[in-house]
């Protein structure tokens, strides 16, 4: 997952953003907001689903990641008093960090048996006699 900022949904800001972070040929899937069809500009196909909102929209397969997109502002608004406009590209850099490095850290729990049954095996040498 990548965050970046974007000055606003408009269409030519969409188109920029593409054209920087998306391949051409990508499919991108939105919720119909026109900006969106911006992603054509830099190549890529794009399948608007108007969905009318509501929480049946989010039981759309597609649109899973709106659940993201929650987590992210209550982590936000968990962590930070205030957030500050100069700083949002951090604030999105580090949730990205965590989200990306989630299973990372569940493979690394999952040695844990292994780790102890090391330590428990391992003993430790007198220290040296100094004199």
């Amino acid at each position: 997952m990548r965050f970046t900022e974007v000055r606003g949904f408009r269409t030519t800001e969409i188109a920029q953003w593409a054209k920087r972070h998306l391949t051409a040929s990508s499919l991108v899937v939105s919720d119909g907001l026109a900006c969106f069809g911006g992603v054509r500009k830099a190549g890529c196909r794009h399948q608007a689903i108007v969905t009318g909102g509501g929480h049946d929209s989010v039981k759309i397969e597609a649109f899973t990641w709106v659940n993201t997109m929650g987590n992210l502002k209550n982590s936000m608004h968990g962590s930070y008093h205030a957030i500050s406009d100069r700083h949002v590209p951090r604030y999105l850099a580090e949730f990205c960090y965590r989200f990306n490095r989630r299973f990372i850290q569940a493979r690394r729990n999952d040695s844990a048996p292994w780790l102890r049954r090391s330590a428990h095996t391992t003993h430790a040498s007198a220290p040296p006699q100094h004199g």
